[in-house]
């Protein structure tokens, strides 16, 4: 199966890639989204690797990257009632909502920003820099995940 390559989205106010560096390895929760959902589990495959995008904070962009080292699984926190993710109408017979575990493999020394993303010919198709699209999880290619890697680099590492 081939490696496949992904963004994937989170506030830093909710999780961040420095709980991730702290923790190492973590479940991917509280995606309700069904088209996410289905991603996870048909599409996205322990050894791919994902770019860690922090969303809805000071300075939006991807900041770090991450493997996926367990496939899809349950997402418990839909069955805690107490639980900002919690979903009634899931059946832990036949649960709505699934995650992979995702672990750390670095920080990038700066952050590629939203605006740098959109004036880059190459992310023209990514479908979280269309107005209104509202995924958290996307899949890229090997060569745009490649630009943003060096993209990532400063002037002193180049």
């Amino acid at each position: 199966m081939a490696k496949k390559y992904w963004i994937m989205k989170s506030e830093p106010s909710e999780f961040g890639i420095d709980e991730l560096a702290r923790k190492k390895t973590v479940f991917w929760d509280g995606v309700r989204n069904y088209q996410v959902r289905n991603m996870f589990r048909d599409d996205m495959n322990v050894g791919d690797m994902a770019l860690f995008y922090h969303s809805n904070c000071r300075e939006i962009g991807i900041v770090g990257e991450m493997e996926i080292v367990k496939s899809a699984d349950t997402d418990p926190s839909q069955f805690i009632s107490e639980h900002k993710y919690f979903d009634s109408k899931s059946n832990p017979d036949a649960p709505c909502w699934l995650g992979p575990v995702v672990g750390f493999v670095k920080m990038f020394s700066r952050t590629v920003s939203l605006d740098e993303l959109k004036a880059d010919a190459i992310f023209s198709n990514l479908q979280f820099l269309k107005k209104g699209n509202r995924l958290s999880v996307i899949e890229i290619t090997k060569k745009q995940y490649q630009v943003i890697c060096r993209l990532t680099k400063t002037k002193n590492e180049i």
